[in-house]
């Protein structure tokens, strides 16, 4: 790039290529002049803010091509990246139609699979995945001139990652110029992250901000909320889906009945969604339909997002979120927004990442219904209604924040950033997820226990897919051979949705070439196979293990990929469900053709509820078959045999068992061993309690005295709390436990004697002095005290006693060494309650006097002294216990 500090010279702006040819009527050939001197003023770093549709994408390459021209003698290279493939080959072919050259020759593309670009290509558009590996090969981007980060308002994962990558990038090459380019209003959170830095006198700051002003016509909003719920347990419903495509047709129809001759484009989330809406379509309009999603062929894809053909009828375009930016139909005047997004989410708690159908942002159907207004006045139709708009979350959730970071923590690792330490980007990353991406690389072999990258984790991240994906490739390609490895590998990581879950088919119709990614698939298959032949012999590289038939491939690479999804199938009626070696449990659609199969492969699974759910909340995507014996190779590292002994109802018995993960693969009776039993019966208490071998009244009365003295007095006098008990049974119940082991009756084993040992001594010898089993009384008889619960921490020991028999006692006897007053129950001759007190002085001096008043004349019989602290107690006539 030319120093930023170099005077512009109008001239150069045009060099290569012709501006004012490209950018007539372009919204923002007004702001190019800005832009130029804005990277002047900046380093070589900008922000553009401005809406879509004026023209940012089509104009800025060419400007910084152009300046890039006037300080160099060789041909300038400009890397512009867009989010989606579609939007890439879309970019560049217009780029190219408006300069008037061949796409690949001044202009090209660079997407996975696919590449029209050559040695004189200045301008190349590529997806953020191709750069990322562009820079971890060349960390310095040497010849290329500037970089153009699109649409970063999107917040996909990869583009967060670029803009703190290329940051750094641009330390250490001051002439690499870049500019960030978003359509909502967040640019000073961009403009500060690739602004200058701090150096020497110079305090750095953030990059200017170039805005444009908004190219949109009028825009008529229209809400149409459907009568039936838009979402249920199974995800869109079949009703409202039909809303969409009934107010679709009735929309465009209305708009041609009118003399308007123009095209509509219909926003649902997915793939599926898509088919449904668009065959709904063509039973009911006249008009052309065309499906855009990520799964349809690369020439259906450009045809929607091209203008109509000479003499073509109207069109509708059934499209997912492909189509929300970057991109301008030519001929839209219409949307029809069901409201609905899917973005990803993952469930650390059950192992599983996938994309959930949610309300879109605010931000997102703001940009969906401005399709409708680039080309002149336009109209939107909402399928909800005020309300959920508003409800909407003001922007898409970042990528960042939701996704498996598994790929992303190894592209940090190669850079020399583990887990984003030191990094400046958008948002940090989720610290437990990203710890969890880490011990999945470390487990892979790809990071070193420090998070610094491996060699074979630099191999790993030069493949154009997840990391598990790559090391299966590299092991795989051993085992069932480099091709069927490959074509394995190619076919996960693809757009294409494998028929009723099974992968196996779906690799089948892609070698035939009836799919309509086969063409893409067979580029990725050659490109994968050729580092696996590379890489044969390298870090990675696994010894075979045994012969796999060619209908084993597609299952034994899954499950060296994901070995925590191997699956089983849980025995029973009704829908088919599988237990994965993770623990968690996963339906299979109905009518799979995996349906029957004891084993499965399973690399995608995701949250579901619904029929194909089988009440387990998740169902599996994506699998193929497996026999029980690649299944145990391929997760060999979670295969675990235990002898599981457990205490029940008083008895111990124990099972050999064979687990692979959390799947039980075999479980056989055995003898336990007395060490075994011992820790079976400890076991076994800790779960049940102490009440599994029950306390006698002997043993809960002494326990319950010692709860007292160790809440009053502390140490030594023990702790006999039952988590206290059983983190010491060893110390007081070890012969016992023994005699358990085995075989001996619980009911045999009287907890009073083992308990004793607990006891402190020479401290021991006073036990019966600080509690007392019993409390003699001035009558003479000794009344037993009851002890509050062990697990009481406020209780006092209370006495029930006949009132006449504390006569002479002017004081309440104290316990644990004078700390605790006892509680006396005061009863009536014929032991019925009379009072309640711990203070026997203050009772003789107050309420005795009414309780005296009435009870003389129902117990004549009995004394009521009018002094009873110094009248004789009167004992009873049969002693109590």
């Amino acid at each position: 790039m030319t120093s930023p500090t170099a005077p512009l010279d109008p001239a150069r702006l045009k060099r290569v290529f012709d501006l004012g040819a490209i950018g007539a009527g372009l919204t923002f050939a007004g702001s190019l002049r800005d832009l130029a001197a804005a990277l002047q003023s900046g380093g070589g770093a900008a922000v553009v803010q401005a809406p879509p549709g004026t023209g940012k994408t089509t104009l800025v390459p060419p400007l910084l091509a152009n300046i890039a021209s006037g300080g160099s003698t060789g041909l300038p290279r400009i890397v512009v990246t867009q989010p989606r493939r579609v939007a890439a080959r879309s970019a560049a072919r217009r780029l190219a139609a408006l300069d008037g050259t061949r796409l690949g020759d001044r202009v090209g593309y660079t997407v996975r699979g696919e590449r029209q670009s050559g040695p004189d290509t200045m301008i190349e558009f590529v997806t953020p995945g191709i750069l990322l590996r562009r820079l971890l090969a060349d960390l310095g981007l040497d010849g290329t001139d500037a970089v153009i980060l699109d649409e970063v308002h999107e917040r996909g994962l990869e583009t967060d990652l670029l803009v703190g990558m290329l940051a750094e990038v641009r330390q250490l090459r001051g002439d690499l110029a870049l500019v960030a380019m978003s359509a909502t209003l967040d640019a000073p959170r961009f403009a500060a992250l690739i602004g200058a830095p701090a150096t020497g006198d110079d305090d750095g700051g953030p990059a200017p901000v170039v805005d444009c002003p908004s190219a949109l016509f009028p825009l008529d909003v229209e809400w149409a909320p459907a009568q039936a719920a838009r979402l249920d347990e199974r995800g869109v419903t079949r009703a409202f889906l039909d809303h969409v495509a009934d107010t679709a047709a009735a929309g465009h129809s209305a708009a041609l009945a009118a003399g308007h001759d123009i095209d509509a484009l219909v926003f649902v989330p997915g793939a599926r969604e898509v088919s449904h809406v668009a065959a709904r379509l063509r039973s009911r309009s006249r008009a052309g339909i065309l499906e855009l999603h990520g799964q349809a062929a690369p020439a259906e894809q450009d045809r929607a997002v091209s203008g109509r053909r000479p003499g073509e009828a109207a069109r509708i375009i059934v499209s997912t979120a492909l189509a929300e930016s970057s991109l301008t139909v030519p001929g839209v005047r219409l949307v029809i927004d069901s409201g609905l997004a899917r973005e990803p989410r993952r469930d650390s708690g059950r192992g599983m990442s996938g994309l959930v159908t949610v309300s879109c942002s605010r931000a997102s159907a703001d940009q969906r219904a401005g399709r409708a207004a680039r080309q002149g006045r336009g109209t939107v139709i909402r399928c909800y209604d005020q309300k959920a708009y508003g409800a909407a979350p003001a922007h898409p959730t970042p990528e960042i924040a939701a996704a498996d970071l598994t790929g992303a923590a190894l592209v940090l690792a190669c850079w020399g950033a583990p887990g984003g330490r030191g990094l400046a980007l958008p948002d940090a990353p989720p610290a437990a997820a990203m710890d969890d991406a880490v011990e999945v690389l470390r487990e892979l072999g790809a990071v070193t226990p420090a998070g610094q990258a491996t060699a074979l984790g630099k191999v790993l991240a030069r493949i154009p897919t997840d990391p598990r994906l790559g090391r299966a490739l590299l092991d795989g390609a051993a085992i069932v051979g480099q091709r069927s490895a490959a074509e394995a590998v190619a076919a996960v990581s693809g757009d294409q949705r494998a028929p009723g879950a099974d992968l196996t088919r779906l690799v089948a119709a892609l070698r035939t070439g009836t799919d309509p990614g086969s063409r893409r698939w067979a580029e990725d298959v050659r490109r994968m196979e050729g580092i696996a032949r590379q890489e044969a012999s390298g870090p990675g590289a696994a010894a075979p293990y045994g012969p796999t038939g060619s209908g084993e491939a597609v299952g034994v690479v899954v499950a060296l990929a994901f070995p925590d999804r191997v699956a089983r199938r849980v025995p029973g009626d009704g829908p088919e469900r599988y237990q994965l070696t993770s623990g968690t449990r996963a339906g299979l659609p109905a009518g799979s053709p995996l349906s029957g199969h004891e084993w499965l492969a399973v690399a995608e699974v995701t949250r579901a509820d619904g029929r194909d759910a089988a009440g387990t909340g998740a169902v599996i995507r994506a699998a193929a078959p497996l026999t029980p014996e690649n299944a145990e190779n391929a997760a060999r590292h979670l295969l675990v045999e235990t002898l599981e002994a457990r205490f029940s109802q008083g008895r111990v018995s124990a099972r050999r068992e064979r687990r692979l993960g959390s799947i039980l693969l075999s479980s056989t009776p055995v003898r336990p061993s007395a060490e075994e039993g011992r820790a079976a019966v400890a076991r076994g208490l800790a779960n049940e309690g102490l009440a599994a071998i029950g306390w006698s009244g002997a043993a809960e009365a002494l326990r319950r005295r010692l709860a007292l003295l160790h809440r009053e007095l502390g140490e030594p006098w023990p702790d006999v709390a039952e988590p206290a008990l059983l983190r010491r049974l060893d110390e007081w119940l070890a012969p016992e436990l023994t005699a358990l082991a085995g075989g001996a009756p619980t009911g045999g084993i009287d907890l009073a004697g083992p308990l004793s040992r607990l006891l402190p001594w020479p401290e021991a010898s006073r036990l019966g002095d600080l509690a007392p089993e019993t409390l003699a009384v001035p009558s003479g008889s000794r009344i037993r005290i009851d002890y509050p619960a062990a697990d009481d921490a406020t209780g006092r020991p209370v006495v029930a006693v006949k009132l006449q028999e504390c006569f002479g006692w002017a004081e309440t006897p104290r316990l644990a060494g004078g700390r605790v007053p006892v509680l006396f129950h005061l009863l009536s001759p014929a032991r019925r309650p009379l009072a309640v007190t711990d203070d026997l002085a203050s009772f003789w001096s107050g309420p005795y006097a009414q309780v005296r008043a009435e009870m003389r004349g129902r117990y004549p019989k009995h004394p009521w002294p009018e002094d009873p602290w110094t009248a004789p107690a009167t004992a009873r006539t049969k002693p109590r216990a």
